[in-house]
């Protein structure tokens, strides 16, 4: 005889117990002993297949909701995942918006460049405590991974392949590069 069971994941378990049908006595009453029609006994089975069938279809409903909610959950966090970093440059947004209105009601260039380096200050730590760091290259050899060479320009006071100027700054987040520095390698002198 099968016996239908909810297992703990929610899965409909039937199985059909031969030890029991075999272990029966062949002297064992039947249905048809019992007075119980075959029909009666088909229909019984019928509504439990139909019960089945009710349950895997509202199973594989509850599955298709869990599929749509997980969807929109990982489409949310895509979005707005970048919220606390947001949050973490508004007051320097804020910052450097207060230094241009100061700048264009007074002109004292030292002080609008200290407000500024104050502000880029501000910026990079913020950056940097989210993982940020700028490659350093000046000095250091030319290494493809890291730096992307625009022009090489003869020195005979720096060994070949040296890098000699940042023309513009890279970057790591923690340890993936995520923009190479553009820099200017020495190379062989020609005297």
């Amino acid at each position: 005889m099968t016996d239908p069971s909810n297992t703990n994941d929610g899965t409909i378990d039937i199985s059909f117990d031969s030890d029991a049908a075999s272990s029966a006595p062949a002297s064992a009453e039947t249905p048809e002993s019992h007075g119980t029609a075959p029909a009666e006994s088909a229909s019984a089975e019928s509504d439990q297949i139909g019960m089945l069938k009710e349950q895997l279809l509202r199973k594989a409903a509850e599955f298709e909701n869990f599929r749509r909610r997980t969807r929109e959950e990982q489409s949310m966090l895509v979005k707005y995942g970048n919220e606390g970093l947001i949050l973490e440059l508004l007051p320097a947004l804020d910052d450097l918006n207060r230094s241009l209105k100061s700048g264009q009601e007074h002109t004292d260039f030292d002080a609008f460049y200290k407000g500024a380096e104050l502000v880029r200050n501000k910026l990079v730590k913020i950056l940097e405590a989210r993982g940020l760091k700028p490659i350093e290259c000046v000095g250091t050899p030319f290494d493809e991974n890291l730096h992307d060479a625009l022009l090489q320009v003869p020195r005979a006071d720096m060994a070949p392949g040296t890098v000699i100027d940042e023309v513009e700054t890279g970057y790591m987040l923690y340890d993936r590069v995520i923009r190479h520095a553009k820099v200017t390698v020495a190379a062989e002198s020609a005297s």
